[in-house]
C-alpha cells in the first residue's frame, strides 16, 4: 500500500530543494496546421491500406448446395442478456421488466401492440420522462394505420429497417444494439420500438419532462451584455453557444460519466482553432473517472483537476453562454453537464479568473478601470484584516500620530485584544453571508436588521468591538463580493484567515512570508499544461487583455500560451475603414469639411 503524501508534506516540498524527478505532466504541444493537414493525409493512407489489406482477407463465400438450403432450420432463441439482444420478443420484454425491476417500479411502460395486423411489435419508455403526443401521434398511429405500405415491402424477416425508414414520424430515431446503450435511451426520455424477429431495437426521440426556461444571471449580472443564462437542460445550454458561435466547426462531443448513474456530459471546442491536445486530455481525464456517480459540474471539477489540493480553483465556471462562447472563441474548451447550469471552462490562469464577463462589453478605459478597481479588491479581501492586526500590534510607527490616537481612544474601552475582535467580527460576518444563502426570501430584511443593528452598532455600543474594526471588516466585505468568480472569492476567505494568523504572530513579516509562500504555491500548480500564473511568470508573448484593457481592434492576438492552432484573432487592421476612402453619393466640395 502506498504512503499517502500530507498537505503538509506537499506543501514544505513546493519550497525546499528537491532532485528532480520525472513526473508524468501534460503538456501542450505546438502543432503546425500542415504537419496536421500531413499526418490526417498520413492516416488516409494508412487507413486505406487497411482497407485493401482487409479485401484481400474478405472469405469468399461457397454457393449452398441445394440439398442442404432445402432443410428445415427451426429458430432457435436465444435469451435476452447483457451482451445481445434476443430475436424473440417475449425475452426481451421479461429482460426490460427484470432490468427495471417491473412490476415494482411503476416508472417503467411496455406497451405490447400488433404492426399492420400480424407483427407483433412492443414500445417501452419511463413514464413521466417522454411527450405522450409525440408517441400517440407519431409513432404508435404510424404503425397502426399505414397497413398498405407493409404489402409493398420485401420479405425480410426484421420489418424494423423498413418501419425505420417509410413508416416511423419522429424527427430522430436511431438502431441500437447494445443492452446498455438501449437502457440509456429509455432512461433519457427517449421510446424504444421493436418488432419480433429483429436483434436491435429502434429509439426514438421523445424527451418531454419539465425544465426551466432561460432566465438571467443570478450570479454574474452584468449592466450591459447578454442577459441569459444557462439552466439544467444540457441540449439547451449547447445551443445557447451554438446560438453565438455560427462555425461549422465547433464541435460538441458526448461523454457519459459514472458507473450507477451514467451522466452526460459535453465537450464543446472549434476544430481548427484549439489545439487538439487540450481537446484529447479533457476527454482522458472524463472517461478516466471511474466513480458510481458524478451529479453535477462541482464533481465533474475536482475529478478532472490538476491540483485537488490547491485554495484557488483551477477551472473557471460560468452560468454566462456568451463568456462560455468568447473563451471558447479564443482557443479554450467548454464542458457542460446534464443538470447543471453552469458550464467549466479550461485552461485558465489566475488574471482570467479576475476578469469580468462585462470587460468585454466596456470601451477600454472603462473596462481598465474597473478591472483595476477588481484586483485591488482581491487584494482588500485578502490581506486588509492581516494588516491592520499587524500594525496595530506590531508597527504602530507606521500609523499618523493622529490616526493612532484615535484609534487608541476608539480601543479604549474594549476589553479584548486586536486578534479576537477581528477573529469574532469575521467569524459574524461569515455567519450572516451564509445564513443569507439558505435564509428564505421572504424573511431576507430580518437579516439584515440582525447584521447592521445587532451585531454592528450594538458590539460597539457594548465594547465588543471597537467602531474601526467595523469598518475594516465591512471594506474586507465589500472587496470580496467584488470579486467576479465565486470560487476565487472563497480562497479569498480562506486565505484571509492565514493571513491574520501570520499578522498576529509575526507582523508584516509574517504578512510577507505569506505572500511569498502563496505566490510559490500559486506558480507551481497548472491547469490543463498551463501554468496558472501564466502569462506573468512564466513569462509568455504580451497580452492585450490581462491588467489594461487594450482597445477590442488592437487585441490582434490569441492568448500565447494556448498553443492555438490559429493564433490570429483578427486582421492586423481589423478597421479596414479607415483605411479606404469614404464613398458618398453625391458631389462634396471642400467647403463641406
Amino acid at each position: 500500500m502506498s504512503k499517502k503524501k500530507g498537505l503538509l508534506k506537499s506543501f514544505f516540498s513546493c519550497i525546499t530543494y528537491k532532485e528532480k524527478k520525472h513526473k508524468k505532466k501534460f503538456y501542450i504541444p505546438e502543432i503546425d496546421n500542415e504537419d496536421a493537414t500531413e499526418d490526417n493525409n498520413g492516416q488516409d493512407k494508412d487507413t486505406r491500406i487497411m482497407k485493401r489489406g482487409s479485401l484481400k482477407n474478405r472469405r469468399i463465400k461457397r454457393p449452398v448446395p441445394v440439398s442442404e438450403s432445402n432443410k428445415e432450420n427451426k429458430p432457435e432463441y436465444k435469451k435476452a442478456d447483457d451482451e445481445k439482444i434476443s430475436t424473440n420478443i417475449e425475452e426481451n420484454i421479461k429482460y426490460i421488466e427484470d432490468k427495471f425491476n417491473f412490476p415494482i417500479n411503476k416508472d417503467i411502460v411496455i406497451r405490447e401492440l400488433t404492426v399492420a395486423k400480424k407483427y407483433k411489435a412492443f414500445i417501452a419508455y419511463m413514464d413521466g420522462m417522454v411527450d405522450r403526443i409525440t408517441i400517440n401521434n407519431f409513432i404508435l398511429r404510424a404503425l397502426m394505420v399505414n397497413d398498405e405500405k407493409f404489402d409493398e415491402e420485401s420479405n425480410d424477416k426484421c420489418k424494423l429497417d423498413f418501419i425505420l425508414s417509410n413508416i416511423l414520424q419522429t424527427n430522430q430515431a436511431k438502431k441500437v444494439d447494445n443492452p446498455d446503450e438501449f437502457m440509456y435511451e429509455i432512461l433519457s426520455g427517449n421510446t424504444l420500438l421493436y418488432v419480433d424477429g429483429c436483434d436491435f431495437y429502434i429509439s426514438n426521440e421523445t424527451k418531454g419532462f419539465d425544465k426551466r426556461g432561460v432566465d438571467k444571471p443570478l450570479i454574474e449580472g452584468v449592466v450591459l451584455g447578454s442577459q441569459e443564462a444557462f439552466n439544467e437542460n444540457l441540449r439547451t445550454n449547447v445551443t445557447l453557444i451554438r446560438k453565438l458561435i455560427k462555425n461549422n466547426n465547433l464541435t460538441t462531443e458526448f461523454i457519459k460519466v459514472g458507473n450507477v448513474n451514467k451522466q452526460l456530459c459535453a465537450v464543446m471546442s472549434i476544430n481548427g482553432i484549439t489545439n487538439p491536445a487540450i481537446v484529447e486530455e479533457v476527454k482522458r481525464r472524463i472517461k478516466g473517472i471511474k466513480s458510481d456517480m458524478v451529479l453535477g459540474d462541482g464533481l465533474l471539477e475536482q475529478f478532472i483537476e490538476d491540483n485537488p489540493y490547491s485554495i484557488v480553483p483551477t477551472v473557471l465556471s460560468t452560468e454566462r453562454p456568451d463568456r462560455a462562447a468568447s473563451h471558447i472563441l479564443e482557443g479554450k474548451v467548454a464542458i457542460l453537464v446534464e443538470g447543471a447550469p453552469f458550464a467549466k471552462i479550461v485552461p485558465v490562469t489566475l488574471p482570467s479568473l479576475i476578469h469580468s464577463p462585462e470587460d468585454s462589453y466596456m470601451r477600454w478605459p472603462y473596462g481598465t478601470l474597473i478591472r483595476l478597481i477588481r484586483f485591488a479588491a482581491a487584494f482588500i479581501a485578502t490581506l486588509l484584516p492581516g494588516i491592520y492586526v499587524a500594525i496595530t500590534s506590531f508597527h504602530q510607527e507606521m500609523i499618523p500620530t493622529e490616526l493612532l490616537i484615535a484609534i487608541a481612544k476608539a480601543k479604549e474601552n474594549v476589553p479584548f485584544p486586536t486578534i479576537v475582535e477581528v477573529i469574532l467580527m469575521e467569524l459574524s460576518f461569515e455567519l450572516i453571508r451564509e445564513a443569507g444563502i439558505r435564509i428564505p426570501g421572504i424573511i431576507g430584511n430580518t437579516l439584515g436588521i440582525i447584521g447592521a443593528l445587532i451585531l454592528g452598532q450594538a458590539a460597539v455600543q457594548a465594547n465588543i468591538v471597537s467602531p474601526v474594526l467595523i469598518i475594516i471588516v465591512s471594506v474586507t466585505g465589500l472587496g470580496n463580493f467584488a470579486l467576479p468568480n465565486y470560487s476565487l472569492a472563497l480562497a479569498a476567505r480562506v486565505s484571509r484567515f492565514c493571513f491574520i494568523l501570520l499578522g498576529t504572530l509575526l507582523g508584516f513579516y509574517g504578512i510577507s512570508i505569506g505572500i511569498a509562500l502563496f505566490a510559490i504555491l500559486v506558480t507551481n500548480i497548472k491547469s490543463f499544461g498551463v501554468p496558472f500564473f501564466a502569462p506573468i511568470a512564466p513569462k509568455t508573448k504580451e497580452s492585450s487583455d490581462l491588467f489594461f484593457k487594450k482597445p477590442a481592434w488592437q487585441q490582434i492576438y490569441r492568448p500565447d500560451y494556448l498553443n492555438t492552432l490559429k493564433q490570429k484573432r483578427q486582421a492586423k487592421i481589423s478597421r479596414q475603414w479607415t483605411e479606404e476612402e469614404p464613398k458618398y453619393s453625391y458631389e462634396r466640395d471642400e467647403e463641406d469639411d
